[in-house]
């Protein structure tokens, strides 16, 4: 059974920083790529970035040059690093795995950790 387990959330001033962690377990198959949603109170869930096996990364415009994704193959791991935090970045954070299983891809959850960014 595959579980995401997320840490690092939490309550930060506007500027400041977080790392977001992600770990799965139970992961069987190829890992084709691992990212991070956010969702806000009354808004839909977002994509936030990605990242492939071989470290591509994707981010959207509103945390480009702000926030870093990153992982570790070894450990099935991918990390968040929040730099520069606003206010309009307080939401639910979500990470997700894409476990690719000879061909057909299975998408995995994580639980989600709060962010808060507030003075």
């Amino acid at each position: 059974q595959v579980q995401l387990v997320e840490s690092g959330g939490g309550l930060v001033q506007p500027g400041g920083s977080l790392r977001l962690s992600c770990a799965a377990s139970g992961i069987r198959f190829i890992i084709d790529s691992m990212g991070w949603y956010r969702q806000a109170p009354g808004k839909q869930r977002d994509l936030v970035a990605t990242i492939t096996s071989t470290g591509r990364t994707d981010y959207a415009d509103s945390v480009k040059g702000r926030f870093t994704i990153s992982r570790d193959n070894a450990k099935d791991t991918v990390f968040l690093q929040m730099n520069s935090l606003k206010p309009e970045d307080t939401a639910d954070y979500y990470c997700v795995t894409h476990e690719n299983r000879l061909g057909t891809v299975y998408d995995y959850w994580g639980q989600g950790t709060q962010v808060t960014v507030s003075s």
